[in-house]
């Protein structure tokens, strides 16, 4: 069971495709590359030159993707993902691959927001390998995304005799926190994490970030500053959790924090977006912002050419908050929640109907938000402003 390699996937949301880079001058530094005495350097050149000499090895070929990938994730590189699915080219448009290269294209289909596609594969995965821990939990990740709480609840509770009990407890808190049953699922959450503090550091430092975002949707910030912190110091380079805490300072109107915290992770299109903002409201640093805007007007521009949707979010975020146009943003947030109903989501259609002045686009939102009993200040303080008559 390899639980932590999925804990990784099913966080990375974040996408760092973008726009071809034109340096200013030859002087200038691009990027460092990493050093050739690196231990994790020297597998992946072992494994590379390995499974050159014998490229339909599955057993070779699906070592070096999750080595790709775990590098990717620990570097906050998430071009490792592109390497990592080159590495299983011979089975990637295979309608029947091997159990290995079809649960790692899941997760990487996942990563993508290709959640039809991932959710066939896991379907098949988990109707012939129903002990397949990794599987059941990537299949709960979709499912919560896709605000499928149903199907992710049953998902979780395969996971109870499969994984550890902090991974079961953290998928099946990770449903109750967002259907009326988050006092409940974090208590729960959090004393699990108490018991299990020799658990892996990439393990606690996703139930931390799970625990830190229940504590920011109930408003409290001290908890959910404490957790973060602590998250961080077991994964510094987490790119879902920089965004997360990022979120979380600018909504505590700590812009410098965020931009100190996001300066050396520009490379990935979502953190990039998280540093304009705490920009934007730094009126000291308005070369700084010019300099950011323009990077983000040529990674979307590319985006839109590519006929890109997974930075569907973040373009509408982008365009509500940074270009100032909401009608044009409620259309991108709209697009974008038919495909994932994260909170995050969820508030963005609300800010831009909001913004827009239009309340009834709102209005199948606030009925699903009621449905559902999603629990979240920010959420409910929109909720409130949309019915309170103008």
């Amino acid at each position: 069971m390899k639980i932590p390699l999925l804990i990784a996937l099913c966080l990375s949301a974040l996408s760092a495709q973008a726009a071809p880079y034109l340096p200013a001058s030859g002087a200038q530094v691009i990027e460092t590359m990493p050093r050739r005495s690196d231990p994790a350097q020297q597998d992946i050149g072992r494994l590379r030159k390995q499974v050159r000499s014998s490229p339909n090895d599955v057993t070779l070929a699906t070592a070096l993707a999750r080595r790709y990938i775990e590098i990717g994730r620990s570097e906050t590189d998430p071009r490792y993902f592109g390497y990592a699915q080159a590495a299983l080219a011979p089975w990637w448009h295979a309608k029947a691959p091997p159990h290995e290269v079809r649960l790692l294209r899941a997760t990487l289909m996942q990563s993508t927001h290709h959640f039809a596609e991932a959710m066939a594969d896991l379907d098949a995965i988990t109707a012939a390998d129903p002990a397949n821990a990794q599987a059941w939990l990537t299949r709960a990740t979709v499912q919560t995304v896709r605000g499928d709480y149903e199907g992710a609840t049953a998902s979780c509770a395969r996971l109870s005799s499969l994984a550890s009990q902090l991974a079961s407890f953290a998928c099946l808190g990770n449903v109750a926190g967002v259907t009326g049953r988050a006092a409940a699922g974090e208590q729960l959450l959090a004393q699990t994490l108490a018991r299990n503090a020799d658990a892996p550091r990439e393990e606690q430092a996703w139930v931390l970030t799970l625990l830190a975002e229940m504590a920011t949707r109930r408003g409290d910030a001290a908890s959910a500053e404490a957790r973060y912190r602590r998250a961080l110091a077991a994964s510094p380079r987490d790119s879902y959790l920089l965004g997360a805490y990022a979120d979380f300072l600018l909504d505590q109107k700590r812009p410098r924090e965020a931009a100190g915290l996001l300066r050396e992770h520009q490379r990935i299109d979502a953190l990039l977006l998280r540093y304009a903002l705490a920009l934007q409201q730094q009126p000291a640093s308005k070369d700084q912002f010019g300099a950011a805007m323009k990077e983000l007007d040529a990674r979307f521009g590319a985006a839109l050419q590519r006929g890109d949707s997974v930075h569907e979010r973040e373009h509408a975020r982008y365009t509500l908050h940074l270009r100032r146009d909401p009608k044009a943003a409620l259309a991108l947030a709209q697009q974008n929640w038919l495909v994932q109903k994260e909170p995050a989501d969820t508030r963005l259609v609300l800010e831009a109907a909001l913004a827009a002045g239009n309340r009834a686009a709102a209005e199948p939102i606030v009925r699903w938000v009621e449905k559902n009993r999603l629990e979240d200040v920010a959420i409910a303080g929109l909720i409130q402003r949309l019915r309170t008559p103008s």
